[in-house]
C-alpha cells in the first residue's frame, strides 16, 4: 500500500498534516468496512492522504434483503493539507470523498434521490459533532446496460457520490470524527446502519 505525499524541497513534512495522517493511520476494518491505505492524488494540494473502503455484506444481510452481490459500496477519502491556506478551501485542510453504490431500481428512480444522498453527508458530518465550512459536491445516477455477449446481465443503476469540505480543527485528533462521519455515510449509502454505538473504527474513540 503506497501514500503519494508532494514534499517541500527540503523534504519536511509540516508537523501538522504529519499528526492528522498520524491519526487516520490507525483506521482499521470494522464490521462489514474494509480499511486501506491507497495512493493519494499528487496535484490537489502539496500534501495529500488517502484511504479507501469497501463495504461487503455478510450472510445475514445477503439473507434478509435476497442481494447476491455482496460488495455493496465502495469509497475513497482524501485529506489534502496546504499551508498557504487557498481561499476557496477556508482553511489549511481540505477533505475530498467520492462514494459509489449500486442501487435497487426503485430506490434508483427516485427523484429526490440527489437531495437525500447529500442529506445522508450532512447528518453523518453532524451526527459525528463535525464542524466544517466550504462544503459542496454532485450526486450522479449512473445507468448501465449490457449488450451482445453481456445481455444477460441485468441493467443496473448506481449512485455517485462526490463531496469535499474543509474541516474545522483545532487539534489533530478531530480529524478523527471526520473520518468517522465518512464510513457512517458510506454504511448508509451502502443500505446498512451507520456503526453501532461503541464500534469505531479508528481504536480508542468513543462513538
Amino acid at each position: 500500500m503506497a501514500t503519494v505525499v508532494n514534499t517541500s524541497p527540503l523534504n519536511r513534512i509540516p508537523a501538522e498534516f504529519t499528526a492528522v495522517t498520524s491519526v487516520l493511520r490507525e483506521a482499521r476494518n470494522t464490521n462489514n468496512v474494509s480499511i486501506s491505505e491507497i495512493p493519494a492524488p499528487a496535484r490537489l494540494a502539496p500534501y495529500s492522504y488517502a484511504l479507501g473502503a469497501e463495504v461487503r455484506a455478510d450472510e445475514t444481510f445477503l439473507q434478509a434483503s435476497d442481494e447476491t452481490i455482496d460488495e455493496l459500496a465502495t469509497g475513497r477519502i482524501v485529506v489534502l493539507y496546504d499551508p498557504s491556506s487557498p481561499e476557496e478551501w477556508e482553511g489549511q485542510f481540505r477533505i475530498v470523498s467520492y462514494i459509489r453504490a449500486e442501487l435497487e431500481h426503485e430506490l434508483g428512480n427516485e427523484t429526490m434521490l440527489g437531495h437525500v444522498a447529500w442529506s445522508w453527508l450532512e447528518e453523518a458530518l453532524e451526527s459525528n459533532d463535525c464542524e466544517v465550512v466550504a462544503a459542496g459536491g454532485t450526486t450522479t445516477r449512473v445507468l448501465s446496460d449490457s449488450f451482445g455477449t453481456l445481455a444477460s446481465r441485468p441493467a443496473t443503476i448506481d449512485l455517485e457520490l462526490r463531496a469535499s469540505w474543509t474541516p474545522v480543527i483545532a487539534e489533530p485528533d478531530l480529524i478523527g470524527n471526520h473520518f468517522e462521519a465518512w464510513i457512517d455515510l458510506l454504511s448508509t449509502v451502502a443500505g446498512l446502519p451507520p456503526l453501532p454505538e461503541g464500534v469505531s473504527a479508528l481504536p480508542g474513540r468513543r462513538r
